[in-house]
């Protein structure tokens, strides 16, 4: 078998496996899905420090903590998320900035602290707006819209790319991306809502596949390209190694840290006024 069918092999075999996982860990709800949740931010607050600093300081170890705790303060605080939220983010700064004052190199500190502080709002922020929907009302049903409108929006830019994909998106950060993949991935996601709708989740309504859909269509890929873009400034393949042929976790879960929160600003502030 080569390279490559054993790297599809791996794949398919860990998705196999842990897609049923992390379903049954969300339909669980509480602890279980806080932890599930908090541990994919902390491993994707890990990988972000393992790009950029090529390896952890103590300060980054904070900052994994910090991302760690954020999606669990839905769940254990709820009335005081974003005291807690803001207090936890404020600590990260203060510290990350004092650690670099004290450790240097001077000339590279400034941003050095900026990483550690991004690290921590890129994995934490979006996966702590995923923990709020699936507590929140319906919160099982709006938690699995983010998992189709990503994953719909996946597979069919996959497909649509592959087989119609002639223009190319943004070919200095993602060379294989398309607009056909592009548009395609709208497409799936607006579909797959409309498959969710049918199949389990009935209070959806037509517009909102439509407009999730579309939305989803847009922040997924940005996300995937902001993504592409860390790791092509630090000139790396994969993110990690934690998922057998799929790289690391923020290789899976990129698109779905930017459709977490649009999903929560939908259900909480738009959908209202759409009706």
């Amino acid at each position: 078998m080569n390279d490559k069918n054993k790297n599809l092999a791996w794949r398919i075999g860990s998705a196999v496996v842990l897609l049923p996982l992390v379903l049954w860990l969300l339909h669980l709800g509480g602890y279980a899905s806080a932890g599930l949740i908090g541990f994919a931010a902390a491993l994707c607050a890990f990988e972000y420090y393992s790009i950029v600093f090529k390896g952890l300081n103590a300060i980054c170890w904070l900052g994994v903590a910090a991302a760690l705790a954020l999606p669990l303060l839905p769940f254990l605080r709820p009335e005081r998320t974003a005291e807690a939220a803001l207090w936890i983010i404020a600590s990260v700064f203060f510290l990350g900035w004092a650690f670099f004052l004290i450790r240097g190199p001077l000339p590279d500190a400034p941003n050095r602290a900026a990483h550690v502080l991004t690290g921590v709002v890129y994995a934490g922020f979006g996966l702590t707006t995923l923990s709020m929907l699936r507590l929140g009302p319906e919160g099982l049903t709006w938690t699995i819209c983010v998992l189709v409108v990503t994953w719909g929006n996946d597979t069919a830019a996959y497909f649509s790319g592959r087989f119609l994909g002639r223009h190319k998106l943004y070919p200095k950060v993602s060379p294989s991306k398309t607009w056909e993949g592009f548009l395609g991935g709208a497409v799936g996601s607006v579909v797959g809502l409309f498959i969710a709708r049918a199949t389990g989740a009935p209070i959806l309504h037509a517009l909102d596949c439509v407009v999730l859909g579309l939305l989803g269509g847009a922040c997924g890929p940005v996300g995937d390209l902001c993504e592409s873009m860390l790791k092509r400034a630090y000139d790396v393949k994969d993110s990690g190694k934690t998922l057998p042929g799929h790289g690391g976790m923020l290789d899976r879960i990129d698109a779905l840290i930017f459709n977490a929160p649009m999903v929560l600003l939908y259900v909480a502030y738009l959908r209202p006024v759409l009706g």
